[in-house]
């Protein structure tokens, strides 16, 4: 007897933010596509640290279907060292005053943990900011981003990227995201923040067992918060050392994953590849 398999149809709860004054909505995931400008990215370190490469990049995201460029000019990858903030500031600002002349109707995110760069970035132009710390690693950060009155993403983690990987180990890890969570965004909505963003952190403090546990209850979050929920899965090592590959070898796992993570309720995907991941938007909402 032939056995018919169909796939549940996924809900998805359409989300918009403000950008420059406008509303921007979004009724189906959104991809946000990875340009580090630094030399030592896990994945693509050194390939667009001039000019020329990250403009070029940067058209190859939006063109690949990126809805949100997310600019990066530190690495947080397990070991790294951070940036001083007033030097992370100058790169981040050289590349977002380009691409904002280049290319001035992109969603331009910033990736960092300081509050300098980040009112830097926003004076040059960046509309979004996206923090690995959650606001930890400078007081300043929530103040910051609630005065300039830009969206930010909130990330999970713990220690810094020197050390995180010995901060890992959870009694119940969605039970310590549920509080880590909990408590910050109320200080943020206290200081008048409106468009916020969670990042469960996936690869930062926590070993490949717990990532696939956490990607496995993803919808114990997403179904408790409000918040939209932005993954980043794209060939991290939850993938490739599970595999024994490397992280170029990676991007058929980073699909399956993502996949996943949107059956969860993900509603953000921060990828180094957007076409496959606007393909697999595009299968699983396809009334979207």
């Amino acid at each position: 007897m032939a056995v018919i398999w169909m796939m549940e149809k996924v809900a998805f709860i359409p989300f918009s933010i403000t950008v420059h004054g406008q509303l921007v909505e979004y009724k189906r995931p959104a991809v946000m596509g990875i340009l580090n400008v630094t030399s030592d990215s896990f994945y693509d370190g050194g390939r667009h640290s001039d000019l020329a490469s990250m403009l070029g990049h940067a058209r190859w995201l939006l063109a690949e279907g990126a809805d949100i460029i997310d600019i990066g000019a530190v690495s947080t990858r397990p070991g790294a060292q951070l940036l001083p903030p007033d030097e992370e500031a100058r790169r981040l600002s050289e590349a977002v005053r380009l691409l904002r002349s280049e290319l001035p109707e992109a969603v331009l995110s910033v990736d960092t943990c300081y509050a300098l760069p980040a009112r830097a970035a926003v004076e040059a132009g960046a509309d979004i900011v996206n923090d690995i710390s959650g606001g930890q690693f400078d007081p300043e950060m929530f103040r910051t981003v609630a005065d300039l009155q830009v969206p930010y993403v909130m990330m999970h983690t713990r220690g810094t990227p020197d050390n995180m990987q010995q901060q890992t180990g959870y009694e119940d890890i969605v039970d310590d995201l549920t509080k880590y969570f909990s408590a910050r965004i109320d200080e943020l909505y206290t200081l008048g923040l409106k468009d916020l963003w969670l990042d469960p952190g996936f690869g930062f403090a926590k070993t490949v067992e717990e990532n696939h546990e956490l990607l496995m209850r993803l919808d114990e979050l997403t179904t408790l918060f409000r918040e939209p929920m932005l993954i980043g899965l794209s060939r991290k090592s939850m993938i490739y050392k599970p595999l024994g590959i490397t992280p170029d070898e990676a991007l058929t796992g980073t699909i399956a994953l993502d996949t996943l993570a949107l059956e969860r309720g993900a509603r953000i995907l921060r990828v180094h590849d957007p076409r496959p991941a606007r393909e697999t938007i595009k299968l699983m909402f396809p009334d979207k």
